[in-house]
């Protein structure tokens, strides 16, 4: 593993693995007392925290109750043939009927991956947990409905709402180590979609993949897009599961702290976030 995805790690397992401050359910309530609970308001883009249209490869979180009864981040150990598992401590969570893989699990939060092979509109979510299924509706049928896109961008976070970013070398984009005009920086980013040639859903990346829908992608600094010749690359990011990068060289005349957000058709990742530069 190389230099870059040593920096990244730290920073992408505290955004992945964060967990409500639950207590231990199983320990109060037994396993056949409650199913597990969530709305579609509380199933949400990784990256952004945002409740709205999710993609294929998209990394996902639902925030509930009861979904787990213990708290099981992914390692190494847990992969199959190099792909996460399906299933933890006895959890596992279906999009339309599809086994679903997963990075972490507990009490309150579920971080998993959408399918990459789903494409219908609306797709139904349920959590199952040690045999028991939830949320459901009277007639056992899913009651959590969810919208999908082609697309579902945006940039991962840290130290408030800056964006994850490194700089050619691989060393981490900071306040004491900005982007500068004219750079090429690495952002780093969910929710981009399918990619040329098609991914394995749930493996670990081994090689480049660029975006299927790169040529409508467009990068805003303070809503002013970039050309479209800076962006050299947009793909999935080698020795991960569902991360995309966006290799941008920045402009010549840079403002400082710009807000910098990803626009692909109809989606757009959320405004606010900045790029520490100077």
């Amino acid at each position: 593993m190389g230099r870059r995805h040593i920096l990244l790690i730290p920073v992408l397992i505290s955004i992945l693995t964060a967990a409500l401050a639950c207590p231990p359910l199983h320990a109060q309530i037994s396993a056949s007392a409650t199913a597990p609970y969530f709305t579609a308001a509380g199933v949400v883009q990784a990256a952004t925290q945002t409740s709205k249209a999710l993609a294929p490869n998209t990394i996902a979180t639902i925030y509930g109750t009861n979904l787990s009864w213990t708290t099981h981040a992914v390692t190494i150990a847990d992969l199959n043939d190099g792909a996460l598992p399906t299933t933890l401590d006895e959890v596992s969570v279906t999009v339309e009927g599809i086994l679903c893989r997963l990075f972490f699990i507990s009490p309150g939060q579920i971080n998993f991956l959408i399918p990459y092979e789903l494409t219908k509109p609306l797709v139904s979510v349920l959590v199952l947990r040690q045999g028991i299924g939830g949320p459901t509706l009277p007639d056992g049928s899913p009651s959590v409905i969810i919208p999908l896109a082609t697309t579902s961008p945006g940039f991962f976070q840290w130290n408030g709402n800056f964006a994850v970013a490194e700089h050619a070398d691989g060393s981490l984009i900071t306040p004491s180590a900005p982007a500068q005009a004219s750079e090429v920086i690495v952002l780093y980013a969910a929710g981009l979609g399918r990619t040329v040639p098609d991914s394995s859903s749930g493996s670990v990346v081994l090689s480049a993949a660029t975006i299927l829908y790169a040529s409508q992608m467009q990068i805003l600094l303070n809503g002013v897009p970039c050309p479209q010749s800076n962006i050299y690359y947009a793909g999935v990011t080698p020795g991960f599961v569902g991360l995309y990068q966006i290799n941008l060289r920045l402009p010549a005349i840079l403002p400082p702290n710009p807000q910098i957000q990803i626009v692909m058709g109809a989606q757009s990742s959320p405004a606010a976030i900045q790029l520490f530069a100077n």
